[in-house]
């Protein structure tokens, strides 16, 4: 075991110099999409914007943001009852995986933060809650700079906070 953990250590080193060769100059892109939040029954929307940096051919890291503007209401108990998504933001390593030219899929995993409001009957409440996010996607580009990307995001959140999913349609842009 202790040659195992030598070895992969070693590998490691050497693979820094040719990392860091791409993490000097990385390729950088910007999304700005739809997201629909599917949170244990409730049905939100928000505008997701996303900065990242590609490091290498495979790996990338980015940043997320989202604004909710899309609400949902329901009846508990003969109550009305509007949710509202207020924010979200996260950060994510992204690993990139080639498929041709023009096409390419992703996993993402990273931490993030949410804030949802309820209301009802003159009483509201505001809850965030801390999430470990994976998900999965693609990107297509139509040129060497524009493209489109899909994706879904699990959030499971901290303390039993329950899960939601997140689907996502984005317009992408390489600088």
């Amino acid at each position: 075991m202790r040659n195992i953990l030598l070895a992969t250590a070693a590998l490691s080193l050497m693979a820094v110099p040719a990392m860091a060769q791409t993490v000097s100059n990385p390729q950088w892109y910007g999304t700005g999409g739809y997201t629909h939040l599917d949170a244990e029954g409730s049905d939100l929307g928000a505008i997701t914007g996303r900065v990242g940096a590609r490091l290498s051919p495979n790996f990338a890291v980015e940043g997320e943001g989202s604004v909710g503007v899309r609400d949902d209401d329901f009846t508990v108990a003969g109550t009305n009852v509007k949710v509202e998504h207020q924010y979200d933001a996260a950060v994510y390593g992204v690993g990139v995986l080639p498929v041709s030219p023009n096409f390419e899929l992703f996993g993402r995993l990273g931490y993030g933060t949410t804030k949802i409001k309820a209301s009802g009957a003159g009483v509201s409440a505001e809850a965030d809650g801390e999430s470990f996010n994976y998900g999965l996607g693609a990107n297509y580009f139509l040129d060497a700079q524009n493209g489109i990307r899909a994706d879904w995001t699990r959030r499971d959140f901290r303390d039993d906070g329950g899960e939601a999913d997140t689907y996502g349609v984005s317009y992408v842009r390489r600088f």
